[in-house]
């Protein structure tokens, strides 16, 4: 299990001169989760627990979360496969949703960049399938000019 975000927090909780049930009574969190994260026995905490934590020690939340790994990014970005048959509006509608930068979340915690990475991916093949689906609707409902 990695304990580097233990060691972290155990440095961080020194350098603040608090004890183990001093932080946790500030984060209103257990003395023993606090040693449990320490000593790397129950891994990274919940970005909920993090905030709590940042708040207790007077540390930025988002330092917390990179140190944690939450913010940090692995993934590659692969460019997106546009088909040849998008027009030049349906290249504008793909751009504006994947420009959409708005926080995604689940359960009430930030997704990380690998899991919106995945989610742009599935995103990506449903934008263009029903955009597919959606010409060749069209097409047959349409009828044709001069008849």
């Amino acid at each position: 299990m990695d304990e580097s975000f233990g060691i972290y927090l155990k440095k961080l909780r020194e350098e603040k001169g608090l004890t183990i049930n001093q932080l946790a009574a500030a984060a209103g969190i257990s003395g023993s989760q606090i040693s449990r994260i320490e000593n790397g026995l129950r891994g990274i905490p919940k970005p909920a627990t993090l905030r709590k934590i940042a708040e207790a020690t007077d540390v930025p939340y988002e330092v917390l979360m990179d140190q944690a790994g939450y913010l940090q990014e692995t993934v590659p970005v692969s460019e997106p496969v546009i088909p040849e048959w998008a027009t030049g509006k349906d290249k504008r509608d793909f751009r504006k949703m994947l420009e959409d930068d708005g926080e995604l979340m689940f359960d009430g915690i930030p997704l990380n960049k690998e899991d919106k990475q995945r989610i742009k991916d599935v995103l990506t093949g449903l934008f263009w399938e029903a955009k597919h689906m959606n010409k060749r609707n069209k097409s047959k409902n349409d009828p044709k000019p001069g008849k």
